[in-house]
Parts: structure tokens; sequence; C-alpha cells
């Protein structure tokens, strides 16, 4: 009756995020009295998981999944939650992870919450705190099913090592039938992408052209941080749409969030509320984003930004 956790990985390496429903899981299990786990598809290092509180590992090894299809990811954790007889599975939150979840819920006959920040408050009644409202807000949610499936929101947990060990096991599923292929997955394979990146450095139509885009990626390289845009930037194609970020594009929830030249409409808002500290740079002091901002910065972005990072490029020369 272990709890049961899919731990994201690509190209054989698992994914920030599976390092922290990893940990979300055993805190869990910490409070069921059980054990830990993890689903492993096509990964490497397995064992690795048992720093972060997995007691077992079921690897699987299948050409078919090395490219993410929900319905056969779904078919894949759910026979290993059968398996294992787990009463709660946990996921991420990640675009993959939301695509599975109401398939593998059927699959279970689970109650599923997504955007989980807690460890659950009680587990009988199994009690979980998400965010609610674009982030707004907080729900308390009770899971009334006899197999639960949380969806934890990223960067909300945090990474915890356990210091324990993992056995590994293979498992080797079938695999269904899916009527959906993938015929070719573009990426960018040189920057920090968002969905795991702890900061984020974000550019508006403030910066005036994709030509002035240099300072972002270079304040970006400097932080070691993952560059994004807000909607009207992608729509001008100034910025590829991949790293459109805000309520229509991809949801951010990194610990540090830079605003460069975006007034902050309301549907950008929603999608970075999670986001722990919000930076904005903006010359218009009314801007809505100062509103939601923990540090503001009422200056042009074109002598602002070129500043900030010969002051990083200082600081962190100091103290190579």
């Amino acid at each position: 009756m272990s709890v049961l956790v899919y731990t994201e990985s690509e190209n054989g390496k698992f994914k920030k995020a599976a390092l922290e429903v990893v940990s979300y899981a055993k805190a869990v299990a910490d409070q069921m009295g059980t054990t830990v786990t993890a689903v492993a598809i096509n990964a490497d290092e397995n064992d690795s998981l048992g720093a972060y509180g997995a007691s077992k590992v079921l690897s699987v090894k299948d050409g078919s999944l090395d490219k993410f299809n929900a319905k056969k990811h779904a078919a894949v954790i759910e026979q290993a939650a059968k398996n294992e007889g787990a009463k709660v599975v946990v996921l991420s939150s990640s675009a993959d992870s939301k695509y599975l979840a109401p398939l593998l819920a059927v699959g279970l006959d689970a109650g599923y919450v997504s955007n989980v920040v807690e460890a659950p408050s009680s587990t009988s009644p199994f009690t979980v705190k998400r965010t609610a409202f674009t982030n707004k807000a907080f729900a308390n949610t009770e899971i009334n099913t006899d197999v639960k499936i949380v969806g934890l929101s990223n960067n909300s947990f945090g990474i915890v090592e356990a210091g324990g060990s993992a056995s590994v096991e293979d498992f080797s599923p079938s695999i269904p039938d899916s009527g959906v292929s993938v015929e070719s997955v573009d990426k960018a394979t040189d920057k920090v992408s968002i969905a795991d990146a702890e900061i984020v450095v974000s550019g508006g139509r403030g910066l005036k052209g994709p030509e002035n885009w240099g300072m972002i990626e270079e304040l970006a390289g400097v932080l070691g941080a993952a560059t994004a845009c807000s909607k009207p930037v992608s729509d001008l194609g100034w910025r590829p749409h991949s790293e459109h970020v805000g309520q229509t594009g991809k949801p951010v929830a990194s610990n540090l969030y830079i605003a460069v030249g975006i007034s902050g409409a309301i549907q950008h808002l929603a999608g970075i509320n999670a986001s722990k500290v919000k930076v904005v740079i903006n010359t218009d002091p009314e801007a809505p984003f100062f509103k939601a901002a923990d540090y503001g910065v009422v200056g042009d972005a074109f002598e602002v930004v070129p500043a900030l990072i010969e002051k990083l490029k200082a600081f962190k020369a100091q103290n190579a």
C-alpha cells in the first residue's frame, strides 16, 4: 500500500520536478506509515531516487514511450498503481502530467486534485491545500475516493534529500495502442527550460523590438535563468510561442520572476502569481504589475538592465 509517484525524465535524466514529487511523496508516506514507490520510464540512474525518499523504483524500458503519449503513459502508471496496491498517486504539475491525470483518474476510479502546495493536513479524511482562482486564494480540499491522485504545484514543496536507498525492479506493463502519434519534437537545447527554472527573466513590448532581446538573454545568462515573454511579444513574432508565459501560455512558479517592460495584464499576472518573488522594471509607475510585485524599479529598461547586469557580474567576480 505504498505511495506511488510518477517521475518525469528527459533523455534519460530525471527532471527537477521528479525529485520534488518524490520528496513530497515521502512526506505523504511518512504520514501514512508506508513507503514510496516510483515509476521511471526510460530513465537512467533510477537508484538515485532513493536519496529523495523512494524505497523502490519500477523501471520501465520501452521504445514506444520515448515520446510522451498521455494514453500510453497513463496506462503504465495505472498498472503500476494496481500492481503496488497504491492508494495515493503523486504527479507533478507539468503539462504532460496534467494531460494524463484525468485518464489516470478514470482508470483508477480516483479523485484528482491539482495545484497542491503542501503535504496533507490530514490523511483521514485526506485533505490537501491547493491554489484556486489563478493563485489568488487557497482551498483545503478533501479527496474521499479510495484511490487519490495529487498533482503537486511546481516549486511549492521543494527538493528534500532523505538520504535513503532504493531497489530497482524491471516493470513490463502492457502498452495500449493509441490513435495519437508524435511526428517530431522541436526544443531549444541550449537554454534553461521555463518549467525547470528557479529564475525567469521575461520581457514585454517595452523592449520595443526583437533586436533588443540581447540584454534579456544576457541577464538570464548571468543569473542562470530561463527567458520568457508576454503574449503580445509572442503574437508579434518577436519571440517563439514556447516562451510565452501567463494564463494563456506557460504557467510559472519560479523562485524569482523578473519582468522587464511588461505592464502586467491580468492574464499575465494570473500565470505567474505562483512565483515566490516578483520584480518589475517599467517606466510607467502606474503599470498594474507594480501592485503585484514584491520589488519594483521605475526606470528605463535600457538603462536599468545593463546596470543590473554589470553589478551582478561584479558581484559574481568578487565571490568566485
